[in-house]
């Protein structure tokens, strides 16, 4: 056991294994998981809380009291996030990092940020009331708009990505990547945060879809489980970021499971169809079907030779 402890202390020489910065510490997981769960009982109340609400009730109490919570642990989180990111924040001791110990700019930016965030989620929840109808439209075993909305792991990990998006666009750190990954690990939909999707957007089943940060998607989407929106290449590494990896998919196109479709300048044209299994790293015009040709399948009975 010595020697076992004698070497992880050795690797401790390494810069990446402690916070490098004395008293600033990353947002928490766990506060931000209770944020994205309490905005989801306001976005869609009832279904995940014990509010008995209905549209001849006012629910006005409910909305305000569960936002003023959610905006207070929002704040904190936002400079948590924005403070690990500057270095004059480096010898803060605080480690609630309260407004009064970090620079007037970083309040501010966490204003302009929680301003922008809560105005934009009526919007929000009017696009992802398109998504729940084209799931239900999309899935005939769909029993009810209600069972997507509650059971419906394509349209969680859409609710997520929206609600991430939007800090995202405002240039916070840290917080968006937490709230995908979190839907990620829940639904195996993995939605980068920059990703641009439009309404009435579709997953069915959804388990190993991917969808790139600098993904562009329309409206009227359709994708199944496996689906890969990706980058041909990333051995460029951090000098890739911020350059367009990952394809445009325009409105109305369907694609189907296992297929992946590459590259920052494919183009997927509007209506098309994009087979199962196929990969794609060309732009194709507006509707067209793209397939495997001449896929063998073969069937060796038992006592057979190959």
């Amino acid at each position: 056991m010595e020697r076992v402890v004698a070497a992880i202390e050795k690797n401790y020489e390494a810069d990446e294994i402690f916070f490098t910065k004395p008293g600033l510490r990353f947002p928490s997981r766990s506060v931000i998981k209770d944020i994205l769960k309490n905005l989801r009982r306001v976005l869609f109340p009832g279904y995940f809380g014990e509010e008995m609400l209905s549209v001849n009730t006012s629910p006005k109490y409910f909305i305000g009291e569960t936002l003023i919570q959610i905006e207070r642990q929002l704040r904190q989180q936002i400079i948590l996030a924005l403070a690990y990111m500057d270095s004059r924040c480096e010898d803060t001791v605080d480690p609630n990092l309260c407004e009064e110990c970090v620079p007037s700019d970083i309040v501010m930016k966490t204003n302009d940020v929680c301003t922008a965030f809560f105005d934009e989620l009526p919007h929000i929840q009017q696009v992802l009331l398109t998504d729940v109808e084209a799931l239900y439209d999309g899935d005939p075993a769909a029993g009810s708009k209600e069972e997507v909305i509650f059971s419906y792991p394509g349209l969680y990990a859409i609710y997520v990505y929206r609600l991430a998006h939007v800090l995202y666009e405002m240039n916070v750190p840290i917080i968006p990547r937490i709230m995908t990954e979190l839907a990620h690990s829940g639904t195996g939909i993995d939605i980068g945060a920059g990703a641009k999707i439009g309404e009435y957007f579709f997953i069915d089943h959804g388990t190993g879809v991917v969808i790139g940060e600098t993904t562009e998607i329309g409206d009227h989407v359709k994708i199944y489980q496996g689906v890969t929106l990706g980058a041909l290449s990333t051995r460029g590494g951090q000098r890739l970021n911020g350059v367009k990896r990952h394809p445009t998919i325009e409105d109305n196109v369907t694609i189907y499971s296992n297929a992946s479709v590459l590259g920052g300048q494919t183009v997927i044209g509007e209506g098309s169809v994009i087979a199962g299994s196929t990969f794609v790293t060309f732009s194709v015009p507006p509707h067209s079907r793209v397939s495997v040709k001449e896929q063998e399948i073969t069937v060796r009975q038992p006592g057979e030779k190959d």
